[in-house]
C-alpha cells in the first residue's frame, strides 16, 4: 500500500490517498482506472495539474513526480499488474526525485 499526497487542481486543498502499487525499477507504479469506470479518479486530475508530490511506502516519504506512462510502457506494465487480493495485501509508479 502507498499513500499518494496530491493538491486538489481546482480546491487546492491537500490531500491523501492510500492506492495499489507495483515497483518498476526506481519507480512507483499506481494505476488510475477507478475500477475500469470511463473517468480518472480526482487523484490523476490533481496530479496532471500539481505532479510535484510525495507517496509514503512503510516508513518512507519520498518527493517525486508524477507522470502519465507512455504507450510502451503501459503495455509492458499492464502485464505485471494485477490487483491486490486479501493474500497479497502488505506485500509489494511516480519516480522519486
Amino acid at each position: 500500500m502507498l499513500l499518494l499526497d496530491h493538491v486538489g487542481a481546482r480546491s487546492g486543498k491537500r490531500r491523501t490517498n492510500p492506492l495499489a502499487y507495483i515497483e518498476d525499477g526506481e519507480d512507483l507504479v499506481i494505476v488510475g482506472s477507478r475500477g475500469g469506470a470511463r473517468r480518472h479518479p480526482a487523484w490523476f486530475h490533481n496530479l496532471a495539474a500539481h505532479p510535484e508530490t510525495t507517496v509514503q511506502v512503510a516508513s518512507r516519504r519520498t518527493a517525486v513526480r508524477a507522470r502519465v506512462a507512455t504507450e510502451a510502457e503501459r503495455t509492458r506494465l499492464c502485464r505485471r499488474w494485477s490487483p491486490p487480493t486479501a493474500a497479497s495485501r502488505g506485500t509489494s509508479s511516480a519516480r522519486s526525485e
